[in-house]
This record gives structure tokens, sequence and C-alpha cells, in this order.
């Protein structure tokens, strides 16, 4: 009988906090990625989801499987139905990163993937985190080292979510039954427009930063203009329409459900990751 978890996209922001939380619990974990390289000492494996001939040795010898797109992707079906559909006719348990909001309607891609797992027959839980506060210190990271956070959120709120507790929840869910078949919501404690997030960030780190309401053209403009595909540029500006709507502005006790502990607050994950975020007094 095997005893042994893959976490997809092992090398990202979720998967490296996930990976060393389930060693700890004392799982055999299989990181995955595209290099195959070990990651904090789980066994490395090569995972690619466009060369669906590296899913066989991935899914060989494993019981449970984390299953995300990572950043980067538009093609959400095309990529993620395949590894369902894979981990399925090995009768995997999967837990599914989606993203929250997506149960509005089952024409969203996401929704579709949920669905298709749904309907697959093999035990599995669905998350759908929110916004991640790890962008500050990832994608925002440039506008905060000039004093300015450009984006097209008008006056929107989130409630950001750690991945921290994205990771604790996800081990949670790999490493009990009692939470199959349902989806979680996964919300930090707080809803925060970005410009309050700019002033929480301006007085941890002791420096200025501020919030800059811009269009989703302008926004598409920078991106490019910084190297990234004009469809993937599109893409992330459409997924701050839900924010402006105030779609994510939702709370869900959901963390506290999978993992027994509250969420962390943005202001604890700002404290914490403050020397990644630049701060000038840490």
């Amino acid at each position: 009988m095997s005893n042994k978890i893959l976490v997809l996209g092992a090398n990202g922001n979720v998967g490296q906090a996930l990976v060393p939380l389930l060693l700890a619990r004392g799982e055999q974990v299989k990181a995955a990625s595209r290099s195959g390289k070990a990651v904090a000492g789980a066994e490395g494996v090569v995972f690619d989801y466009t060369r669906p001939e590296t899913f066989a040795a991935a899914f060989d010898g494993v019981d449970r499987a984390y299953v995300m797109l990572p950043t980067g992707y538009v093609n959400v079906c095309a990529l993620l139905l395949p590894v369902i559909e894979a981990a399925a006719a090995r009768h995997v348990k999967v837990v599914l990163q989606s993203v929250l909001g997506v149960d509005a309607d089952d024409a969203i891609p996401y929704r579709q993937v949920e669905i298709a797992l749904e309907k697959s027959g093999t035990p599995h839980v669905i998350l759908r985190p929110n916004w991640f506060a790890d962008n500050f210190h990832t994608f925002w990271k440039a506008g905060i080292d000039h004093g300015s956070i450009a984006l097209p959120a008008a006056g929107g709120k989130s409630s950001f979510i750690d991945v921290r507790d994205i990771a604790a929840s996800a081990a949670a869910a790999l490493g009990s039954a009692r939470f199959d078949g349902r989806a979680f919501n996964l919300t930090g404690p707080e809803a925060l427009g970005y410009a309050e997030a700019a002033a929480l960030l301006s007085r941890v780190l002791g420096k200025p930063v501020e919030y800059q309401a811009i269009d989703d053209a302008a926004f598409i403009a920078a991106l490019t203009g910084a190297g990234v595909a004009r469809d993937y540029a599109a893409f992330l500006a459409s997924i701050f329409h839900p924010v402006r709507e105030g779609w994510t502005a939702v709370l869900s006790p959901d963390v506290e459900t999978l993992t027994g502990e509250p969420p962390r607050s943005l202001e604890t994950y700002a404290c914490d990751h403050a020397p990644a975020l630049g701060g000038s007094q840490v």
C-alpha cells in the first residue's frame, strides 16, 4: 500500500512552504518540478504539465497529490484536466488548489476543473485561496522598492491569505480523510484595500509606500513593458475585476476549520517578511 504525497509546483510559493511542513509531520513526499531537483530533503521528480509522458513517474507510488497550476499559465483546463484524469485513473486522492469565487459560474475554467474532479470518483478536497499576501514581496516588490503599488483594483478590498496558511490547510487536507468531498475558501482574518495595505506596509517597513489606482490598459502596458507576455498580462488584469466589484472582501473561517488555528493577518505577514519586502527598519 503506497503512503506518499506528490506535491506539484514544489519549488513554488505554496510548495516551498508545504513540502517541509509535510516532512515535519512524518510524511513521505515527492517534490515535483520541471527540473526534478530535490526540495527541502524530499525526493525530487520531473513533472511538466505540457509533457504528459512525465505523469506516470510522478504518480508512481503515491496515494495523495497536491495539484495546482503555477504562475504564468492561462490554459487552465488544457493543463489541469489531464492531471486530474491521471490521478483518478490511479485512485490518487487530489487536494486541488483552485481560486476563490470560481463556484459562482460553472463556465469559469477553474470551476470546470473542480467539476471534473468532483465527478472523477477519486477522493478529493478543493481549496480556494484568496489573493496571496506574499504577492507583495513577489509580484509587487518592484513597485514597493520605488514606493508605489500601481494596480487596477480601484478601492476594492481583499482578505489577503498568507501562503503559510494555504500550506497548513493543504497539509491538513492531505493528512486526513475527514475533509474529503468538500471545498474550502481560504482567506485572511480581515479585508483591506490596497491603500490600507500600502499604509500598513509603510508603517511596518519604515518607508513610504503608496497605492496608485490605474486602469487595465496602463497595467497591461506596464507588464508587457517589463517583458510579460501580452496574453498573460491581460489575464492578470482581468482577475482584478472581482476585486473592484468587492467579491474578494469575503471572510471565511475555513483556515481555522482545517488547521485549528486562525489565519495570519497581513500585518503579521509584513512583519515576518520585512527583509524580503526591503524594510528600512528590520
